[in-house]
Parts: structure tokens; sequence; C-alpha cells
């Protein structure tokens, strides 16, 4: 990969580690836009940096609705909320879909090696959004291959664009904005909380 990392992005990885005793602090806000083009928001699980770069990874079902949305229009947003350190992350971005058809699979099935069984397990379980049966042997499949990725299983990419760090502790809160110019250089601006 041969893409500079960003400048927020060691700050990102600091507030990762210094919230780390934190288990939600892996956790983030996910907005799309549906078919109606009104905003759609989840809490999505991050799955570390893609091959070092700006890229963030997240994973899903290729049954959900989310993915929809990504196909008719890429555009979302990450919010980010770090509570040890009080810290507020905004990135605006698009995401890429890393499914079964896509040419380089390699991202996708070291992300899937890396899941627990139970993650993995999730995978088999009917399709999300459907009325509940009752009946519990549809959630109890067998754990799936490590070697191979189910079908459904899906990796996103979220690309940064814009990035907005607030600083909520001390007086006045510190918020910075980075984003890419026209030469995809980052550019980094102090403004007023």
């Amino acid at each position: 990969m041969n893409e500079t990392l960003a400048p927020w992005r060691a700050i990102l990885s600091r507030a990762l580690h210094r919230n780390r005793s934190l288990a939600n602090a892996r956790y983030f806000q996910l907005a799309t836009i549906n078919l109606q083009g009104k905003p759609t928001n989840r809490t999505v699980v991050f799955r570390g940096f893609f091959n070092g770069s700006n890229q963030l990874q997240i994973i899903t079902d290729s049954r959900s609705e989310k993915i929809n949305h990504i196909k008719n229009n890429s555009a979302s947003e990450i919010c980010w909320y770090f509570p040890k350190t009080r810290e507020q992350f905004r990135i605006t971005g698009n995401l890429t879909i890393i499914d079964e058809t896509h040419d380089n699979q390699t991202p996708r099935l070291t992300v899937w090696q890396n899941l627990s069984d139970s993650a993995k397990q999730q995978f088999t379980w009917p399709h999300p959004g459907q009325p509940l049966t009752n009946n519990q042997q549809d959630f109890c499949q067998e754990i799936p291959s490590n070697n191979q990725p189910l079908s459904n299983f899906i990796l996103l990419l979220f690309n940064p664009q814009n990035v907005e760090h607030l600083e909520l502790r001390g007086n006045p809160h510190q918020r910075t904005l980075y984003y890419l110019d026209d030469e995809k250089n980052w550019i980094v601006e102090a403004v007023n909380p």
C-alpha cells in the first residue's frame, strides 16, 4: 500500500489505544443514505485499518439493507465517541464493497479468519430483517470453515475524505478539521469548537 498516512490517523489510533480498556471503544455509528434519500444509522464494529492504510474495515451481511444503500450511494459518515478521553471523530467518506466477486479476495479472507467462531456463525443465521420463525434451530448452524468465507460475508472499506476531531476536555474544547484537497493532500485546520 503506497498511501500516505493521514495526520488524523495517529490521533485516532492513540484514542483507540487510550480507550482500549472499554469494550465499546471499538464500536462506532455508521450512517448511509437509503433508497429514499434519507440517512440511516447503525452501530458497527471497527475491524482495524486495511493493510496499514487510512481505510477502516467493517464487516456486514450481503443480505442487510445497508448493502443496497451503498450500491445506490456509497456516501457515508462515521461518528465515533471515546468516553475515557472525551474525544469525538466524525469521518465522512464513501464505502467500497469487497464481496465474493471482488478481484482481490485476500483482505476479505484475512478479516474472516480473524473473526471468532461465534461471529462467523452469525453469517449462517436466517435472512436479516425477515419475520422471526421461533425455530431456534435456524440459529444453531455449524461453525463455518475458517478457510472460506460464506458467500454473504462482506468486507466494507470506509474511505475517509473529511475528518473532524473534537476534544471535549479542557476549556475551550479543541476542534480540528482534516480534509483532502484537489491533489489528495490532507489539509489540517483548527477551528472554533
